[in-house]
């Protein structure tokens, strides 16, 4: 490996990886064991309440295409990108709706693009910015510079040094043991410092980003980072220039962390939708407890709605059983797995 992108390892990044692996890791199972429920009608009766995962993927995805084009300045909303997506008519600047009817075809290649073949990132920005720029799909043949408002950030290298720029840092991507929450945030500084395309460079470095994480978790396909970053754009910016200024993407990588972080925790209830109410119950029971052990397990206090939301259907579903069932009011009333949850809980991972 010839190239090494310029980066230092803080205390401050270090554990951001941790607690983003931990909530990951936490979120997979969740989704994992709920996904297992939704197979086996069986298993447990349908929620009103819990929606089909696709329909969750769908709009996170809405979410994450609106954030993107947002920071480049679109303004088009998530409910005229819903209706995009359906095939609606939506009043608005043509170039704004070319721009979210590539975005939706471009994500929609998600799975099948490799984050470590440059070709495919020049396919993908083909399709991101066709009908937008003539040389969509190629690298630019031009100067340009990083503006953040009216203000220029940053010169790009000169036209002529970006095919070996990109040579280099794919050769990095490809042969680098750091772990992939640090090595998508190297990447997307040195991808948006080397600025390889005429237009759409931020909109290609986020969904870069996102495609080195989704191949170290399948998750982070369906976690809207982009829309978090259009919230705190100014610091995103700030983040770059500060990595520019220091020749060290570190407060880049960190700024990075911090909203991946953010996305995650504040984003657990609606990416985990389909996981029902009995299944975190499952996730937390341990041996024998009694009601007000699961409940403070759980995090509630209400115990009406602990009741009916989690135990009831939990026992109405056979994954969980009373230690004293002649008794159902006893004060030394617990519960227990089932051999029917015992299963769901080994074949999915675990609580």
């Amino acid at each position: 490996m010839n190239y090494q992108p310029p980066y230092t390892i803080t205390p401050e990044i270090l554990n951001r990886v941790a607690a983003i692996s931990e909530a990951i890791g936490r979120l997979t199972v969740l989704t994992d064991q709920a996904r297992a429920l939704r197979l086996r009608p069986s298993v447990a009766p349908a929620h009103p309440c819990a929606r089909d995962i696709q329909d969750i993927r769908v709009h996170n995805r809405i979410r994450t295409i609106h954030g993107s084009l947002a920071i480049e300045g679109n303004t088009l909303s998530e409910a005229q990108i819903t209706a995009i997506l359906e095939g609606k008519r939506v009043i608005a600047p043509p170039r704004e709706v070319q721009e979210v009817k590539n975005a939706l075809a471009a994500y929609d290649r998600f799975v099948t693009l490799k984050p470590e073949h440059e070709k495919d990132l020049l396919e993908a920005h083909r399709i991101l910015m066709s009908g937008l720029i003539d040389e969509a799909g190629s690298y630019r043949h031009g100067g340009v510079g990083v503006m953040a408002g009216q203000q220029v950030i940053h010169m790009a290298p000169p036209a002529d040094r970006v095919p070996q720029l990109m040579a280099d840092l794919f050769g990095w991507l490809a042969a680098t043991d750091a772990h992939p929450l640090i090595a998508s945030s190297v990447f997307h500084y040195e991808f948006e410092f080397i600025h390889p395309f005429a237009d759409g460079n931020g909109r290609m470095g986020r969904l870069w980003q996102s495609l080195i994480l989704a191949r170290w978790n399948p998750m982070f396909a369906d976690i809207p980072v982009e829309s978090l970053i259009f919230e705190n754009q100014a610091e995103y910016y700030q983040a770059l220039q500060e990595s520019t200024q220091k020749t060290d993407s570190a407060p880049f990588i960190a700024f990075m962390l911090r909203m991946i972080l953010d996305t995650v925790t504040s984003s657990t209830p609606e990416v985990t939708q389909e996981v029902t109410p009995e299944v975190r119950l499952l996730s937390v029971l341990a041996g024998e407890m009694t009601r007000q052990q699961l409940k403070e397990a759980l995090g509630l206090k209400d115990d009406e709605h602990f009741r009916k939301a989690y135990l009831l259907p939990a026992l109405e579903a056979g994954l969980v059983e009373m230690t004293i069932p002649d008794k159902p009011r006893s004060s030394k009333q617990k519960y227990r797995l089932t051999e029917k949850g015992r299963q769901v809980v080994a074949r999915h991972g675990g609580g």
